[in-house]
């Protein structure tokens, strides 16, 4: 095969699998046992044949996951770490000049008179704007650690796409997304 792509199991166990081999290589020293675990080696050990890519989403938990796994990929095994996909990425909803339209807007009585203007609530609108602000605000944060913890490692980054549904479209999205990224 030219490439292989393997979705590992949860992030604490798939250090131990990699090291399996170093281990066993370790324990057994001739026959086929070895030579099978000796070529393991060569293919997991080469950054040109193997890396390892991590996916986490720009929140603080996965963040701290993501850099002590690659602490613990470095420590305990000799595999590249590739990259990170940093996924579900929110994009920048106003620039500055926006948001400082925005804010003026805000105002309760220029809200209460938008909402006469158009015959409706439109606080639910400001409030959605609001948290989306938020968001990417906390999740910016949690980028700059993880870029931080992991200098040098290639970060792509994927954006929240808003679907309904997780079908064909959406997958396309996602790999246009990543294309763009990558190549």
């Amino acid at each position: 095969y030219d490439l292989v792509v393997v979705d590992s199991v949860a992030s604490g166990h798939i250090v131990g699998q990699l090291a399996a081999p170093k281990g066993i290589n370790e324990l057994v020293s001739v026959g086929v046992v070895r030579n099978q675990t000796s070529w393991m080696l060569d293919v997991l050990e080469d950054p040109i044949r193997t890396g390892v890519v991590i996916v986490a989403t720009p929140e603080e938990m996965p963040v701290n996951e993501t850099i002590e796994l690659a602490g613990r990929l470095r420590a305990e095994t000799n595999v590249d770490l590739a990259a990170v996909v940093v996924n579900r990425v929110l994009p920048e909803l106003f620039g500055r000049a926006e948001e400082e339209v925005f804010d003026r807007l805000h105002a309760p009585e220029r809200v209460a008179a938008l909402g006469e203007a158009v015959d409706g609530d439109v606080g639910p609108i400001f409030d959605a704007a609001e948290l989306a602000v938020t968001l990417r605000r906390t999740r910016a944060g949690h980028l700059a650690s993880l870029r931080e913890g992991l200098p040098g490692v290639p970060m792509v980054y994927l954006p929240e796409v808003f679907a309904r549904s997780a079908g064909l479209r959406f997958t396309r999205q996602v790999a246009e997304a990543l294309g763009e990224e990558i190549l």
